[in-house]
């Protein structure tokens, strides 16, 4: 599984990235998480507003940090 934390590194961009750590740890699953900073990179996903999370390349929130459950209803 691949998931992007997209955002240019603000505390909610932080924020999720940790929140998303903390899910798939929860969830015992592999997963690859990557950091995405790049506007253009996030623009080829559709994401104009951060922080996102892209899993397997499907936009799954956009603009605000996701909850723990919500981020492990993702990973199932």
């Amino acid at each position: 599984m691949e998931i992007k934390v997209m955002g240019p590194g603000c505390a909610k961009c932080a924020e999720t990235e940790e929140i998303v750590r903390e899910a798939v740890n929860a969830a015992g699953i592999e997963a690859t998480i990557e950091k995405v900073t790049d506007f253009q990179e996030m623009a080829r996903h559709g994401v104009l507003s951060t922080p996102a999370v892209v899993i397997d390349g499907a936009v799954k929130c956009v603009g605000r940090a996701p909850t723990k459950s919500e981020v492990e209803s993702w990973l199932k």
